[in-house]
């Protein structure tokens, strides 16, 4: 029973991420012949188009690829912020033992691609990407991996999910120390302050959603005229949202059984309508539903569709589109090193520090995986598209060469690491009955 409590909800998330992943991909090749066909000015236009408010001496306008990146992607890694908090807590990062090989498999495949990029980077004008092979895009792995079905045991996409959630550690961690403007410590101030009641807040277990959301979107704003890139109000704040619940499962139970019995025992007459004994009944069902639920993983299950189904796809169709035509100035030389850093990097950082972490038995593989499906997923991991075009975004502002060439090396990147890693998952994993 408790392993279908925990597996179920995991599960559930991977048939959504595989759907993610399905759909970014479609919404990369709409990208890529919208804005290399006739409608290609069209496609620029739209997303440079600037909107915004501005009353007085306030003004906050911005092309709407940017409310895309510093906006919508801010709610995106408050997601990632939530499920981190969740696997430190409950979670597959939760003990020590439960968080090692994963941690060994990410330390690996955040430092190969890095060290990667700095030795072949010859370039001192390009030298600011080397972040942008270090990021593993769970969406489109899990998507790749949901086409091999039962080949794939479970704990073989747990593992991927934990490595490529300690990534994103990584990558938010980069962003925030190395990919950020001049610093107002000023703005800053104000925003710990903001934080610090909400973290009284969450230590008091009072959740308010207006007040959460008024409060967030105020430090998003700080951060944005801060210099320190928006997204990481997001992850921010997700640490300040309670993971407990008010009252404990056997409380409710309790009263949801004295609710149903009193529903059931109230005679009412009037088969279309509710007695008020009903109506004030079901107002308290709601009422205890809400304090029972964490609120935590209720904004996690609410957001991760919107986010998986909805802002990952519209960061791809404004992001992915680049022009590609034999005038164009790209420069070759980043194109192959992150392409590189992408396939290689990860491919050799996470088997090799996999393979050692067992080896010492300093951590031990999941139940039920091989070696082989270990490179298989090493290899995978090298798909780094969401995360990797975010980063190329922020290290080349104002350098479109550098940033169309970027684009083209995570995407020369990803594809080969998906094809590749897929085929070896496929010739290495047997149907799983």
């Amino acid at each position: 029973m408790l392993k279908k409590i925990i597996i179920t909800p995991f599960q559930k998330f991977i048939k959504t991420e595989s759907l993610s992943g399905i759909l970014l991909f479609g919404a990369t090749i709409m990208a890529l012949i919208w804005a290399n066909s006739q409608y290609g000015q069209v496609y620029e236009s739209i997303w440079q188009y600037k909107i915004g408010v501005s009353f007085q001496d306030f003004e906050l306008k911005k092309p709407l690829i940017l409310w895309i990146n510093d906006g919508l992607m801010a709610i995106f890694f408050f997601l990632i912020g939530l499920e981190l908090k969740r696997e430190f807590l409950i979670g597959e990062l939760n003990t020590i033992k439960k968080a090692a090989f994963p941690f060994f498999a990410a330390l690996g495949g955040v430092l190969a691609p890095i060290a990667l990029f700095l030795f072949f980077n010859k370039n001192p004008e390009t030298i600011n990407g080397w972040g942008i092979p270090m990021a593993t895009d769970i969406a489109f792995a899990l998507a790749i991996l949901s086409l091999l079905g039962k080949r794939i045991p479970l704990s073989l996409k747990v593992f991927l999910t934990a490595f490529a959630i300690i990534d994103d550690i990584g990558a938010v961690l980069v962003i925030a120390i190395f990919y950020s403007a001049a610093i107002n410590w000023m703005l800053i101030l104000y925003a710990l302050l903001l934080f610090i009641i909400l973290a009284f807040l969450n230590y008091r277990k009072i959740y308010i959603n207006y007040v959460y959301f008024f409060i967030g979107v105020v430090i998003w704003f700080l951060f944005l005229k801060s210099g320190i890139h928006p997204t990481i109000a997001g992850v921010l704040m997700a640490f300040t949202i309670p993971i407990s619940q008010k009252v404990n499962i056997k409380k409710y139970a309790k009263k949801l059984s004295h609710i149903v019995d009193s529903i059931k025992s109230d005679r009412n007459n009037q088969r279309d309508i509710l007695s008020q004994n009903q109506i004030e009944q079901i107002e308290n069902l709601e009422l205890s539903t809400g304090k029972v639920r964490s609120p935590l993983q209720h904004l996690e299950y609410k957001l991760h569709k919107w986010i998986a189904y909805f802002i990952m796809p519209i960061f791809a169709l404004s992001n992915a589109g680049v022009i590609i035509n034999t005038d164009m100035n790209l420069d070759y030389s980043l194109i192959a090193n992150i392409a590189i850093g992408l396939f290689v990097g990860k491919f050799v950082g996470i088997s090799l520090m996999s393979f050692l972490g067992v080896k010492l038995k300093i951590t031990e593989l999941p139940k039920g995986v091989n070696f082989k499906q270990i490179i298989g997923v090493a290899i995978l991991a090298g798909v780094g598209f969401t995360m990797s075009i975010f980063i190329a975004n922020l290290a080349y502002m104002g350098a479109p060469t550098f940033i169309d060439s970027a684009k083209i090396g995570i995407l020369i990147g990803s594809f080969i690491s998906g094809i590749i890693g897929y085929i070896i998952l496929r010739l290495s994993s047997k149907t799983i009955k």
